[in-house]
């Protein structure tokens, strides 16, 4: 220990920053962080503390006001097949999270990491890895939070009109679906008249209702694919869908107007080249990872999801350093998220017990035209993934494909015919009954098409 670091060999903070400790902490207040705050505060974790950068606690959810919430939203009888809006959901899971016990702080950002994260930690005589540290600005000013294990739940975002390169001016009336929904549900905008939807999964559909609802004519939806995207073709999507234009096969090649968005030029793939008059335009789906956080800390990242590494028990590469939600899998359902941040209590409540960490751990991964897997670490002998399945997602030229297969050093592990079509942004399910067959110490398990 110097001058300069604490008998944790964490840097000493400077004169203007407080120090605090707590038992857990869990980064990103959306249902999979409430979730887990809320399981882990219960089963007598011990100080256990959210902080989240928003300013309201929620997540997406807050602002998404249509119906659909609640199915399937986490653990135990009392939270399941209770329908609600968006809202309602986020007031539900921050209400369970400070009913336990946990501690819920928002507007409050994490800077940084306050020390090396590695495998080995920083490790007592004993070998136990020794405390997490992070530092922290907020309302109450510069915090360095240190924690016996720490919970990512950081979600997933849209990328914006930048990202995804479409070119032309830079006019007013541009949203993602997130921009929308805070527009219309939080800040009681305007929008405009009439819009485009780039895009036709179920986030899509969920951006027509919140134009519709708002006095918005929707003149088309667009997708560079065959078809749309989503599995819930029924109810209000079905009648949505009888209303709304969609354009398939269709990309948008530039942005008109200046000012305020006048239009959209489309290329379709025949070559034929149209546009559409609108004031409003939504990109909606494309999503990623919020691992900022992650990268920061050298956090090892799967080349597929782009979220941090993690094992069937949602533990990263670096120790005591958990993640769960979407920021493994942009995106899945907020039920999904929920489930899997009241599943993560068991391991780190293990964890906090004896301080075990996974060594060497075998890489999962796929061929095209699949595009991710998630979970993809295993320990051939560790325990089963959520709800014991591994979780897929195609490219945009799946094709009709009907089985999996996984395979290990050329090695047949498993066979399985798919129990619903493929399509991108619709996720698939493989069964982890082959993981006792892999090979502890061989190559990547790799997960085709057959």
């Amino acid at each position: 220990m110097s001058a300069t670091t604490d008998r944790d060999g964490f840097p000493v903070p400077g004169p203007d920053r407080r120090a605090r400790t707590v038992d857990v902490l869990v980064i990103g207040a959306g249902p999979a962080g409430l979730a887990a705050a809320a399981r882990l505060a219960a089963a007598g974790a011990g100080a256990v503390e959210v902080v989240d950068r928003e300013e309201q606690a929620g997540g997406v959810p807050r602002h998404c006001y249509h119906s659909g919430f609640g199915y399937h939203s986490g653990f135990g009888p009392r939270e399941l097949w209770r329908p609600m809006n968006g809202p309602a959901y986020a007031r539900h899971w921050c209400d369970l999270a400070t009913g336990a016990g946990a501690v819920l702080r928002t507007g409050v950002s994490v800077t940084g990491w306050a020390g090396r994260l590695g495998r080995d930690g920083r490790g007592d005589p004993a070998g136990r890895p020794g405390p997490l540290g992070v530092d922290t600005t907020g309302p109450e000013g510069l915090e360095r939070l240190t924690a016996g294990a720490v919970v990512l739940a950081t979600g997933a975002r849209e990328r914006p009109r930048s990202a995804r390169l479409v070119p032309g001016t830079r006019p007013a009336g541009v949203f993602t679906t997130g921009e929308l929904q805070q527009a219309v549900h939080l800040h009681h905008q305007r929008v405009g008249l009439r819009a485009v939807v780039v895009g036709a999964e179920p986030v899509g559909y969920s951006a027509v209702r919140t134009l519709r609802g708002a006095g918005v004519e929707v003149a088309a939806m667009v997708t560079d694919q065959p078809r749309h995207q989503s599995s819930w073709m029924s109810g209000i999507g079905a009648r949505l869908h009888h209303r709304v234009p969609l354009l398939t096969g269709t990309t948008v090649t530039g942005l008109l107007g200046r000012g305020r968005l006048s239009g959209v030029a489309l290329r379709h793939t025949d070559g034929r080249t149209t546009t559409v008059a609108c004031d409003t335009v939504v990109f909606t789906g494309d999503w990623i990872p919020d691992h900022e956080l992650a990268r920061l800390g050298g956090i090892a990242l799967d080349r597929g999801t782009r979220g941090p590494a993690v094992d069937t028990a949602f533990r990263t590469a670096a120790a005591g350093v958990f993640a769960v939600g979407n920021l493994l899998h942009a995106v899945e359902p907020a039920g999904t998220a929920a489930r899997e941040g009241g599943l993560v209590a068991g391991p780190v409540l293990r964890y906090l017990a004896d301080g075990g960490w996974p060594g060497r751990q075998v890489p999962v991964e796929v061929d095209a035209p699949l595009r991710w897997v998630a979970p993809n670490r295993i320990d051939p002998h560790g325990p089963r993934p959520p709800l014991g399945r591994f979780t897929l997602r195609t490219t945009g030229t799946a094709g009709r494909l009907s089985t999996l297969v996984v395979t290990q050093d050329g090695r047949l592990l498993h066979r399985e015919r798919l129990r619903g079509a493929a399509a991108p942004n619709r996720p698939l399910y493989a069964s982890a009954d082959w993981m006792d067959r892999a090979r502890p110490g061989g190559g990547p398990v790799v997960i085709s098409a057959g």
